[in-house]
Parts: structure tokens; C-alpha cells; sequence
């Protein structure tokens, strides 16, 4: 298969919104707070790196400590791509947005391409009817983005190494459809349409991509159902999946973890401690 005449070696790391979150396909599941926020930050100071050098944010745009920072990481999957040294080489992020009623529920209601005179209103109808869709056919519904690469791995597998496999994530969390807003910058929209993204449709027409001013580049909003990619790479995108069930899945310790962890530091007394009862 691809993946296994692939030299790429780098290892998969998965950190869920929760752990009530993850299914029981995953098998190697870490409640770890410490290595969690690790990783977490990590992942975004390699985000606001690539962004930055690529000209797609300012250094104004990120944290003190370099990292691109958004609301919704805390609530998204991240599946994260190591090398041999531990270190980030790759990420992608899913936004489960399966609740939302309406669009401007919706994380995509903040792309430029909403408040276009012209195209503004069909782009909120046809996402608007993805996401109903979705629900009738009662698979999730959430945006896919954060999708950063370093530059040494760009010319690999590795872009699209990590789209397949967190292809393969929405796969194991039941099938999942929506939206993804990709850049022209290195052929992001390109390659996305190759493992069977395609452009939103709205009344029999194509949205035609856009420039976006924050962003300062063409973009274009996609959309995809995980159930179906491109048969070319449906395969690998099975080999991916299995693969993440095998993966490490850092998730923040649960508040009753939490508590059993910090009695566990403790013995009880030998003698029982009475306390006057109040009649």
C-alpha cells in the first residue's frame, strides 16, 4: 500500500476536546493533563510558526510565547504528527459542530465569504442545508482547518499523510461531514480536492473561491463527507484509522481522575474520627 512503501516514519498523537469525548475504538487512551497541555501548546507555537513564516498572520496575531491561539481548540480534535524526536511536523484539526442549529452557530461564519454582497447569502443557505443534511442522515457535522506543515515535510507525504488520517479519525468517531476552508498556498485547496473535497454549491452554481484581507491570500471553502473519499485513497485512508486506534490519545484528566489521583497520596486514619450529628 502507499503508507507502507512510504519513508515517512513520524507517529501519530491524538488529543481529544474530552475524554467522555473519545470512543471506544481507541485503544491506547492517557488521561495526562501534564502531557496534554504539552503537546496542546506545543502544537500551537508549531501552528503560529508555520503562519507566520508563510505571511498568513502577523506576529501581532500570536501569544506572547509565539503560539496561534483560537477559541475553539479547546473544544476541537487534534491529531498531530511527531517525528522521531517528539517533535510537531504536522496538524490538523476537527471541530465537531454536530449541535449547531443555524450558521451563525457555525466556526466557518467568521470566513470574509460571508460578508460578500453577492455571495454571502447562498454561501449561509448551502452550508446552512449541508449541516440539516447531515443530521438526517445522522452522521456529525463540524469544520475541518488548522491544518499546518513544517516546510521540510512539504514535499513528502506528510500534507497529505495527515488529511487522510484524520480523514480516518472522522471515521472512527461514526462519519462526519462539513466544511474546510483551505488556502492557495501551497496547492492547500488543490490537494484537498484531490482525496475528494469539493467546492460548496449553492442553487446549481459553484461558490467561486475569494480573498480573504486577514488572511491576506485566496481561499476557498470546501466541503467534504468522510465516508466517501476518493476511491484512490480510500485504502490508506482504512490503514490510517487503524493506525490511530493504536495511537496515543492524551486527554486532560477528568475532574473525578483528578480527585481519586490526590486521595490516593493519602491514608485514611486507623482510628475512625466521630463527629456529633446535629437532630
Amino acid at each position: 500500500m502507499v503508507l507502507s512503501r512510504s519513508r515517512n516514519q513520524n507517529k501519530f498523537v491524538v488529543l481529544p476536546p474530552s475524554k467522555a469525548a473519545v470512543p471506544g475504538a481507541f485503544r491506547n487512551i492517557d488521561a495526562n493533563t501534564r502531557r496534554y497541555e504539552e503537546l496542546f501548546a506545543e502544537m500551537q507555537r508549531f501552528r503560529g510558526r508555520v503562519y507566520s513564516e508563510d505571511g498568513a498572520v502577523s506576529h501581532h496575531d500570536l501569544t506572547s510565547d509565539g503560539r496561534h491561539k483560537l477559541s475553539i481548540d479547546e473544544q476541537s480534535w487534534h491529531v498531530l504528527s511527531l517525528d522521531n524526536r517528539g517533535r510537531v511536523v504536522s496538524c490538523l484539526r476537527y471541530l465537531d459542530e454536530s449541535g449547531a442549529y443555524e450558521f451563525d452557530d457555525l466556526w466557518v461564519r467568521h470566513a470574509a465569504l460571508t460578508d460578500c454582497p453577492k455571495l454571502g447569502k447562498p454561501f449561509r443557505g448551502a452550508v446552512e442545508a449541508g449541516m440539516h443534511q447531515a443530521r438526517k442522515m445522522q452522521i456529525g457535522f463540524g469544520e475541518v482547518g488548522g491544518w499546518a506543515v513544517s516546510e521540510d515535510h512539504r514535499w513528502t507525504m506528510e500534507p497529505l499523510r495527515i488529511i487522510l488520517a484524520t480523514y480516518g479519525l472522522l471515521q472512527l468517531l461514526g462519519g462526519c461531514a462539513g466544511v474546510a476552508t483551505a488556502t492557495f498556498r501551497h496547492s492547500s485547496a488543490m490537494i484537498l480536492r484531490r482525496i475528494g473535497l469539493s467546492s460548496i454549491q449553492a442553487e446549481g452554481q459553484e461558490i467561486p473561491p475569494y480573498y480573504d484581507p486577514h488572511y491576506r491570500c485566496q481561499m476557498e471553502v470546501l466541503q467534504f463527507d468522510s465516508r466517501h473519499p476518493n476511491p484512490k485513497y480510500r485504502d490508506w485512508v482504512v490503514e490510517l484509522a487503524n493506525m490511530l486506534t493504536a495511537a496515543p490519545v492524551i486527554c486532560r484528566e477528568s475532574f473525578v481522575d483528578s480527585v481519586q489521583s490526590v486521595w490516593r497520596g493519602f491514608e485514611l486514619p486507623v482510628e475512625p474520627i466521630l463527629y456529633p450529628v446535629a437532630v
